[in-house]
């Protein structure tokens, strides 16, 4: 569908109250009580939208694998056809796309709203960790060989929005994002068999590969949303990276101090750090999800003549992040 398009299917919501949330990737529909979700039809190295027949196959995939989480907020998927010059959901009329139903939450409790306004608790984190010990006790053990190399590529992809991060931030970002994926690959080289071992232990799963506090409501008990759908590679991965990518957005938010509390009562529940080698890999992880928002906020200025201000700055803080984390790895 097109931009237009999606105004048109959201003014048949016929709430006050209605919003359109749009990502990199989708497009999110906010009714009064319902939530609908449209994936953009296009195509990345990570992903590919391009077909109706993908998107019906990604939304029905979302749908299965986020209900291993959030269940009762994932409802079902539904067509969106085109009907006497308008566009509605349902299956009356011509099948043009196909939108993932969920319930709408309370916004105020998302977790990256509260952390802006600083109401994020120890206790909320001590919540929250409960439900991912949780989780990943029970999640399905990854046993394909994993390898040092697929991380590298996955961290260097950053190299392939360069050309959009020059000029934004500065022609000299393009040296310093190569020397960076330098360090990666020296880290990730030196500390290949414990990557190894951890997979062997049971460390790698099926997990939510997008752990982030967009992703999180804090109610009781928090809800975990969004995981990976569209690339289970990014989605198996060792229950240290994705702990890391929560901690990371803490220290986005500037609010490190949470992480403390959090990891204690995860480990408490499941311990998942043995090692001094584990935390190293473990503060890796956090530089390498740094560089997963810098992409994000990228791609989304790829292509774009003029890049909002708003935009620009997202860009700034996740690239000082980026370069904040890097300092704990030598040149």
């Amino acid at each position: 569908m097109t931009n237009q398009q999606i105004q048109q299917l959201l003014a048949t919501l016929g709430s006050d109250t209605h919003q359109l949330v749009e990502t990199h990737i989708s497009w999110v529909l906010l009714g009064e009580n319902f939530v609908y979700k449209l994936k953009k039809p296009l195509a990345f190295g990570f992903l590919d939208f391009s077909t109706l027949e993908q998107r019906k196959y990604y939304c029905n995939r979302e749908l299965m694998l986020n209900n291993r989480l959030s269940q009762g907020v994932y409802l079902e998927v539904l067509p969106v056809c085109y009907n006497n010059g308008e566009y509605m959901f349902g299956d009356q009329g011509t099948v043009v796309d196909y939108t993932l139903k969920m319930k709408r939450l309370d916004t105020n409790q998302q977790m990256n709203i509260r952390l802006e306004e600083k109401r994020v608790s120890p206790a909320d984190m001590q919540a929250l960790a409960k439900e991912l010990a949780i989780f990943h006790q029970s999640a399905d053990r990854i046993t394909a060989p994993v390898s040092w190399e697929q991380q590298y590529e996955d961290f260097a992809d950053i190299l392939s929005v360069k050309n959009t991060m020059s000029p934004i931030e500065g022609y000299n970002t393009t040296t310093q994002l190569k020397e960076s994926c330098q360090q990666a690959q020296r880290f990730l080289r030196q500390h290949q068999h414990r990557i190894i071992e951890r997979q062997q232990l049971g460390f790698l799963i099926d997990g939510h590969g997008d752990l982030h506090s967009g992703n999180i409501f804090l109610l009781t008990p928090p809800v975990i949303f969004d995981c990976i759908e569209f690339n289970d590679q990014l989605r198996q991965l060792d229950i240290l990276n994705e702990l890391a990518f929560l901690c990371m957005d803490l220290h986005y938010y500037q609010q490190q101090h949470l992480e403390s509390p959090f990891l204690q009562s995860y480990r408490q529940l499941f311990e998942v750090f043995f090692t001094e080698e584990d935390w190293a890999l473990f503060q890796y992880y956090k530089w390498y999800r740094a560089n997963v928002r810098l992409k994000v906020y990228l791609l989304a200025a790829q292509g774009k003549e003029i890049v909002s201000p708003e935009l620009k700055e997202q860009v700034h803080q996740r690239w000082e992040l980026f370069k904040f984390f890097s300092l704990s790895f030598p040149k």
